[in-house]
């Protein structure tokens, strides 16, 4: 369906791909995955036609139709909601404007009628007649109600208007389907809906995801970008991870061996090369070094992290108690009645369809804003750090960065700094680099680094896989489950949820619901299912 032929990519000096040869067809679920900055949105760009490759081109079977996930959340606010989601249908959306166009006039002429019975024709072939009914079932799977569709996208939510360019980019079953991070923002029943709806779709789709659960789930191929290449291997992420570790392993060993061999050659060369008796066989193995002799391995594109955190004060018997919090924002409830209490070793994930309410809980907590209502009480034990959704204000001068890091321990040498910056990726002179020009993954990876020289025994992350790429989602993973303080965090990723912590509370601005088990558990748990109902 879509054949890639002697693609390459570069801008400037940097090449991203060179000279890719793959094939995408019809039935499938392509992961595309790879470090941050290896290519995989410009890729997904070139494949669309928004990006013109340097060298090569994209042929797509001709009559098939093309979907992409759009990221603006404000490019259809002057719409209403469900004229939005009909426009992922491109050519129906033109006919469907152009007939209700004619039909608001008070008179058509002779050629005007004609043409309306041209559209009528059209609109008929492409269903047209169900369109606004269809987008309206798939509004309603995705949690927005009826009482919203005719509403402008202005209006909604950044979380209610995700759903929708998720309705939008699927109405109308395309032939292709493009999604960029389409779980990003997404609560974990909209991603459940999503996984759903791909494992039953029979056309192509490639999907660019940095959550591992997600992949593992949908995808029927994972296309590698690495090494200036993308590579299309069958299966799942894991089975992708485990084959690549596995073929890493075998080079490294082969390479490994044969540098011994080359050694113990190089050795008889120099021992016997000025004998006359043996110079024979020295120049026979001089010419086996050559050919035997390995070239480096290449150098992959992914780097992961090293993140552990520990604390140096501990941790007593009273931790955190939240009695009857109530808040609203801008004059509206986003929280209301929350009450629980934090235990020793305890990991609470906090849910909720509503992002503002779960930033919002963990902004109180933090306690960077106040509630409106209720009592929020610390420990005297408790030491605390908290990763913000928005860490803006943490990287607004242009101090370096190995100085934005000693702000946070005056009492640590540069060297111990260097070693907490390494651990990030931060090597050489990176740790020289303003913290005011940094990406979104390297202020992450700053803010870990920032935690870890903090040493607290309770931590708050809001989205803390945000802007990672697998590798450092993986790492951090690894950091929180050996984590033996306390922990409160939001995430979209299904496995940091699920293998992290051990309760759960949903919040919304009609209460909360609280559930001492696992995240799975509390999600598959069908006698909470009329609980968390009333929470919307």
């Amino acid at each position: 369906m879509i054949d890639v032929s002697g693609l390459t990519v570069s801008f400037g000096s940097q090449t991203l791909f060179e000279n890719v040869h793959i094939s995408f067809t019809s039935g499938n679920c392509y992961g595309l995955i790879g470090a941050n900055g290896a290519g995989k949105s410009t890729f997904l760009k070139v494949l669309s036609g928004e990006i013109e490759p340097t060298h090569g081109h994209v042929a797509i079977e001709e009559g098939k139709r093309m979907a992409v996930l759009r990221q603006d959340l404000f490019a259809y606010d002057e719409f209403s909601v469900l004229e939005a989601v009909i426009m992922g249908h491109r050519t129906l959306y033109e006919v469907y404007s152009e007939r209700d166009r004619l039909y608001s006039k008070d008179d058509m002429t002779d050629e005007e009628g004609m043409r309306v019975a041209e559209l009528e024709e059209l609109f008929g072939e492409m269903d047209g007649y169900t369109a606004e009914s269809d987008a309206a079932t798939m509004l309603n799977e995705l949690g927005i109600d009826e009482d919203f569709h005719q509403k402008k996208m202005s209006e909604l939510e950044a979380g209610l208007k995700i759903r929708v360019l998720l309705a939008q980019v699927l109405f109308g079953e395309p032939d292709i389907v493009l999604l960029d991070e389409p779980t990003n923002q997404l609560d974990y029943a909209t991603v459940l809906w999503l996984e759903n709806y791909l494992l039953d779709f029979q056309n192509t789709v490639i999907v660019v995801s940095h959550d591992r659960h997600f992949l593992n789930k949908v995808c029927t191929h994972t296309a590698d970008v690495d090494f200036q290449k993308i590579k299309i291997y069958p299966g799942n992420y894991d089975f992708w991870k485990q084959s690549s570790e596995l073929v890493t392993t075998q080079l490294q060993d082969k390479r490994k061996k044969d540098l011994a061999k080359v050694q113990e050659l190089e050795d008889f060369v120099r021992r016997f090369s000025a004998n006359a008796s043996k110079s024979k066989q020295a120049t026979s193995r001089k010419k086996l070094i050559e050919k035997l002799k390995p070239e480096d391995l290449p150098t992959s594109t992914r780097r992961s992290p090293f993140i552990q955190f520990k604390f140096n004060q501990s941790i007593g018997s009273k931790i955190l108690m939240v009695d009857n919090v109530t808040h609203s924002v801008d004059g509206e409830c986003v929280l209301r009645n929350v009450t629980f209490t934090l235990n020793k070793g305890d990991k609470l994930a906090i849910l909720g369809k509503n992002s503002v309410s779960k930033t919002t809980f963990l902004k109180l907590l933090a306690g960077e804003i106040q509630p409106d209502e209720g009592s929020i009480v610390w420990g005297e034990t408790i030491k605390k750090s908290y990763f913000p959704k928005d860490n803006n204000v943490f990287f607004s001068d242009a101090n370096a960065l190995i100085e934005w890091l000693a702000e946070y321990d005056e009492q640590l040498d540069l060297q111990t700094l260097r070693g907490f910056l390494g651990r990030m990726l931060f090597s050489g002179d990176d740790a020289k680099k303003s913290v005011n020009v940094l990406s979104g993954g390297e202020r992450a990876r700053a803010m870990f680094s920032k935690i870890m020289v903090e040493e607290p025994n309770t931590i708050l992350f809001d989205e803390p896989t945000d802007h990672l790429d697998l590798e450092a989602i993986s790492a951090l993973n690894d950091g929180l489950v050996q984590f033996n303080g306390c922990l409160m965090f939001t995430s979209h990723d299904y496995q940091l949820l699920n293998t992290v912590a051990n309760r759960v509370i949903e919040v919304s601005p009609k209460g909360s619901l609280e559930y001492k088990s696992s995240f799975h558990d509390y999600m598959e748990n069908d006698s909470l299912t009329s609980k968390r109902e009333r929470l919307y």
